[in-house]
């Protein structure tokens, strides 16, 4: 169900009559009739035709695109993707890695706030649940009569809600003629794809391979940062065949294209960071007719707001609950002057609390726990090739003393840098009396947004656990509840209801697809009803059905093939050396 928190742009159709036949219809017909001007208006101009819109969401990418200046980068594709819309120079990732800012995208939310942001929650045993209001955003799309598709990659710190997703890969699988919003993530230039393949021919020359001043310069460092390009411009071939599909599918002119990736490049020192090089990302968007051809935009974007800027290009309402700000279409907000960005625990053996503001010019972090080496061992992240040269080089002392850096024993309380003169921040000026006056700016900054935000950040992950998952249970969504009334005819309108609060409640006639519920269902006499609800964090709730009970095996089947998914998503997630990984 899509409660009261969730605001629609339909009015409330009042006569029965045609509400039933709008329900029976399907959401994309309910626009339909809702925009009907009715009679006598032969003349009024035919409503709009409803944008489409899809996302192409990438892994572990930074900046690394020809489109962009780089010129080791080849990317043929994207290169025109970006002269056909617009490029973005600002735009962050809310946390360097990806669970916590796959769940920012898709409820609109700061981590932080909702609490999403220990990486990965199921590594202790939960699933995050955010207060009652929030909910993903693509709900309120379909609640609209949007088909929403995600091929595949959820990974949202939560079980993703039967209500978040319509069934399919992307809009060739819709009912003909619906509205899409659809997302395909693509994973080639994942960490786990930095591995040496045994035979592999690098198609970047690793002695021309771009190198920043903390990292070494080795074979090995060379090879990965050329198998990174390598992976990008597999990448690059694999975005312009789905750009392809579109416009083969006579679709590109109503279709607002967005890509981005999660997070800043899978490397050390990049992913897992608050540094640009783990934060700042490419965005580049294409709207036909909206959007100028070419152009190019400085202001701040954060992944955060691409949802509510999907909902204002569709014409849908961003709740105002919502801590991410449309950019585009007629909910565009103002761009802010700064950005937060925050990071907590890595894995199981790396609790963190960094916070950092980035503006114009200048970069502010503050290091909560200053006692944590930025070394810290990380399973996952130290079987890759370039920690491993780092930490043997750190060993034999034969680092210079920038890439010394990361291996203090301690990380200062703060850290300032000019973004401007010291791109890969490595010259902290926090103790500098010149930057004094920055400093005490950064600080009120972050100060005042900690506290506007409700971030959770200095609450211990245990506490939050306790608060989510009571004895660390997971709670349950109560059983929907159906009431009937009569609709004329052979039909009857059906309310549905859940107790638990913020559930969201889908439901199916005669045994057809899942659909939201976002308003009174009217069905035949001869039609049988089946509900199911779920808040996000909680376990979906048993079945409920009208006019009779659905059987208690079909409650039991989906939980299965859930955790079965789930499994499969982790393994594609965190993938290991493959065998015959060259050493």
């Amino acid at each position: 169900m899509v409660n009261a928190t969730i605001a629609t742009r339909r009015g409330f159709i009042k006569a029965v009559g045609l509400a039933a036949a709008s329900i029976a219809a399907g959401p994309l017909v309910r626009r339909a009739i809702a925009a009907d001007p009715g009679p006598g208006a032969d003349d009024a101009k035919p409503a709009p035709k409803p944008l489409n819109v899809l996302w192409i969401s990438i892994e572990d990418t930074s900046r690394n695109l020809g489109c962009y200046g780089d010129k080791y980068a080849d990317t043929p594709n994207l290169d025109a993707f970006a002269a056909q819309g617009c490029r973005y120079t600002h735009a962050f990732s809310p946390y360097p890695v990806c669970a916590p800012t796959r769940s920012s995208v898709i409820t609109g939310m700061y981590p932080s706030t909702i609490g999403s942001m220990h990486m990965r929650t199921g590594d202790k045993g939960y699933q995050c649940v955010p207060p009652p209001y929030v909910h993903c955003f693509t709900e309120h799309l379909r609640a609209e009569g949007y088909y929403c598709t995600n091929h595949t990659k959820t990974d949202y710190q939560f079980a993703s809600p039967f209500t978040a997703w319509d069934p399919g890969k992307d809009w060739r699988d819709r009912p003909e003629g619906m509205p899409f919003f659809a997302v395909i993530n693509l994973t080639i230039t994942h960490e786990s794809q930095n591995w040496p393949k045994k035979g592999e021919k690098l198609i970047h020359d690793p002695a021309k391979a771009p190198l920043p001043s903390y990292y070494p310069d080795t074979p090995i460092v060379r090879e990965t940062v050329a198998r990174c390009y390598d992976n990008i411009t597999t990448m690059d071939k694999q975005a312009g065949e789905i750009l392809a599909r579109l416009k083969a599918d006579g679709l590109e002119d109503n279709t607002v294209v967005f890509f981005w990736p999660d997070h800043g490049r899978g490397m050390t020192r990049c992913k897992r960071w608050l540094y640009d090089s783990g934060t700042r990302v490419p965005l580049m968007v294409r709207w036909p007719g909206k959007v100028e051809a070419g152009s190019v935009r400085d202001e701040f974007v954060m992944l955060t707001d691409l949802g509510p800027t999907a909902m204002s290009i569709a014409g849908v309402k961003v709740p105002a609950y919502m801590q991410g700000r449309a950019f585009l279409g007629e909910q565009k907000a103002a761009a802010p002057d700064f950005l937060v960005l925050a990071r907590e625990r890595m894995d199981l053996t790396s609790d963190e609390h960094i916070r950092a503001v980035r503006d114009r010019q200048y970069k502010y972090i503050r290091n909560f726990m200053p006692e944590r080496p930025y070394a810290w061992p990380i399973p996952y992240r130290d079987k890759m090739p370039v920690m491993q040269e780092l930490r043997r080089l750190h060993a034999e002392g034969k680092l210079s003393a920038v890439q010394e850096l990361f291996f203090r024993k301690t990380k200062p309380v703060e850290e300032l840098y000019d973004i401007a003169a010291d791109p890969d921040e490595v010259n902290n000026l926090a103790e500098s009396p010149k930057y004094q006056d920055v400093l005490k700016l950064m600080r009120t900054r972050l100060d005042k947004w900690i506290k506007d935000t409700h971030d959770l950040g200095g609450t211990p992950e245990d506490e939050l656990i306790e608060r989510m998952w009571p004895g660390k249970v997971q709670p349950v969504t109560a059983a929907p509840q159906i009431q009937p009334a009569p609709a004329g005819g052979r039909r009857t309108t059906l309310t549905i209801t859940c107790p638990t609060e913020g559930a969201s409640i889908g439901y199916q006639v005669d045994g057809g697809r899942w659909l939201l519920y976002s308003q009174p269902v009217a069905i035949g006499s001869s039609s049988q009803i089946v509900a199911k609800a779920i808040r996000i964090g909680y376990k979906t709730s048993d079945l409920a059905g009208w006019p009779n009970k659905p059987p208690p095996e079909a409650a039991s089947e989906k939980p299965a093939k859930a955790a079965k998914r789930k499994e499969k998503a982790k393994a594609k997630q965190d993938i290991l050396p493959p065998t015959g990984t060259a050493k």
